[in-house]
Parts: C-alpha cells; structure tokens; sequence
C-alpha cells in the first residue's frame, strides 16, 4: 500500500493555502492604538458629558406623549421643567410609523413619584403652548431609587460571576498552552469589550439602562466563544507545528486558519440583530432599539478582541516567559 502520507518543512507548516499567514502580533501596536485611541475619546467624552443613567438604576419617573407635527424641542423642554420641581434626565423624539404619530418621552430624576395633578399639570401646560399638536399622555411609571441600586448591584455581580468563570473554563481547558495566561487575557478581552459597548452608550448619550445590562451579558459569552475557538486553534497549531515553534507564528497560523469563520460568523450574527433593529424603527420598539444598536457594536468589538486583543497579549506574555526561562 502506498504511503501518502506527506513530510512538511517548517517553513511550510507556517503557510495557510500556500500563502503566508497574517502577522496579527506584529501589527499588535495598531490594534492596541485603535482600543486606546476608542477608549480615550469616551473618556474624554465621559469626562466632558458624564454617564447618562436611566430611571431603572437612579429612580425617578417617566411619561410618554404622542403627538402629531412638529415641535419646538427647545421650548418643549423648557416648558416642561417649569411645571415640575424635578430635573429632566433625558428627553427623546422617536415615530411610530405603524399608528403614524410621533412619541415624546421625557424622564425625570427624584425619588418622589410625580401625582396626578403634576402629571395634568405638565400636560395641560403642553397642551396649551402647543395645541395644533394633538398631544396626549399615552404612559406614566415611576421607579424608587432603591430598587434600581439593587437591580444594578445584581447585574455586577452576575457579570463579575460569569468573567471568573471564564477565566477558571480557560484555565482547565489550555493547560498545554498555559491555561491561566490565556483564561486571563481572555478576560483582559471581554473586559476590552464592555469598555467599548459602555463608552457607545457615554459618546453617543445613550442612558445607561438594563438593556446594557443584556447587552454586556451577551457579548460576554459571544466574546468568550470567539477567544476559545482562537485558543483551541492554536492547541492543534501547536501540537502540528512543533512545540520548539516560535509561539508568534504559532498564533499568527492559527488566527489565520479561523479568521475567515471568525468573521463569517459575526456577519451572520450582525444581520439577523440588524433586522431586528429594523422592526424596532418600524414598530417603534424603543427598548429593542436600545439593544440592538449596542449589541451590533458588541459583536464587531468580540470578533475584533479575540483575534487582535486577547492573542497578541498572550503571545506577548509568553515570549516574556521564555526570556526569563533563558536567563535563569
């Protein structure tokens, strides 16, 4: 029987279809340029305009109007922070195509729940200042501050939860490639991510609700699946190629091979939630707007940290060890 079993050359085992494999570790000071610079301007943004919380964590009050026409936000507003004591958090236009009238929600801060009367107040003063409007009160929900603190309280841990958990999978998992370096900069990813989706919501004024809670929550897992797929890649890279192997080629093979399935599969992921997103303008579906948004951003930044954040830190630690393994 005739043996087709083929001897490569170690510079061959470093092609990917023939062709040399993409050098994400040395184009690691891009990547880590990009995050820094991202990071940056939220922060600068953070510092500048402060982080929007909604009423679900700060407590306060909501009421929804609909109204037909266009109105003057500037004076709207006005008017309305004049009828009641409490300061207006966020005040936001949105349309409802599918009852083709537009929808005015305003949020205030304050422990105290707004009463009847303040609420016809507020209404019978917008009314009046614009009455070709047809404006009318459509919803009213107050939420005690209390309440929205342990709500935010639970969301920590449960996220502070499912980051240790990670670490402790990766660790038992990639013993052979040093399970706790990887499980750790596996973290450094999804932190990497949260970070991006939380510096969206400051730089683009969006309040800081449970749908970011969601948000954070999925991106978690969705990071984590991409960063195990990467890591279980370079295992067999590693057992194929040879352990005396540079570990930076390596990594650089093995991000290569899984790239195109890497983004492939966030592409997929992007157009279903997208279509969603389209729903939620069609039927003026404001909480589905408020996460579809942020999870698409989401889904960019795990493809992005697995193959560009969390690889090119870990190889940067290996090659660390392996210096001091020499000297010693």
């Amino acid at each position: 029987m005739a043996n087709n079993f083929v001897r490569l050359t170690e510079e061959e085992k470093l092609l990917v279809k023939g062709k040399p494999a993409k050098d994400f570790v040395g184009h690691k000071k891009i990547f880590f340029g990009i995050s820094i610079a991202i990071i940056l301007i939220g922060l600068i943004c953070n510092f500048i305009f402060g982080t929007t919380m909604d009423i679900q964590f700060t407590g306060g009050s909501m009421i929804k109007y609909s109204y037909t026409g266009s109105l003057d936000s500037a004076k709207l507003k006005d008017i309305v922070q004049k009828a009641t004591p409490d300061d207006i958090v966020t005040f936001s236009e949105s349309e409802d195509m599918v009852n083709n009238k537009k929808v005015l929600t305003v949020q205030f801060s304050g422990n105290t729940t707004i009463t009847t009367d303040l609420q016809k107040s507020i209404t019978d003063s917008i009314q009046k200042a614009f009455a070709k409007n047809n404006i009318k009160m459509e919803q009213n929900s107050s939420v005690d501050a209390t309440m929205g603190f342990s709500f935010l309280l639970k969301c920590i841990v449960a996220v502070a939860i499912a980051a240790v958990l990670m670490v402790l999978y990766v660790t038992l998992r990639f013993k052979k490639i040093g399970g706790l370096s990887a499980g750790v900069f596996g973290l450094v990813a999804l932190f990497h991510d949260i970070a991006i989706i939380y510096f969206f919501y400051v730089i683009f004024r969006m309040p800081i609700d449970s749908s970011f809670m969601a948000v954070a929550l999925m991106i978690l897992g969705y990071s984590l699946n991409d960063t195990v797929v990467v890591y279980d890649r370079v295992r067999e890279e590693r057992k194929r190629i040879g352990y005396k192997a540079d570990i930076k080629d390596v990594f650089n093979v093995a991000a290569s091979k899984v790239m195109r399935r890497t983004i492939i599969t966030s592409i997929t992921t992007i157009s279903a939630v997208a279509i969603v997103f389209v729903l939620a303008v069609v039927y003026n579906l404001d909480s589905v707007k408020a996460f579809a948004i942020p999870m698409m951003v989401g889904l960019v930044s795990g493809c992005y940290s697995s193959l560009c954040i969390a690889g090119p830190l870990w190889v940067m630690w290996k090659k660390r060890q392996e210096k001091k393994a020499k000297k010693k």
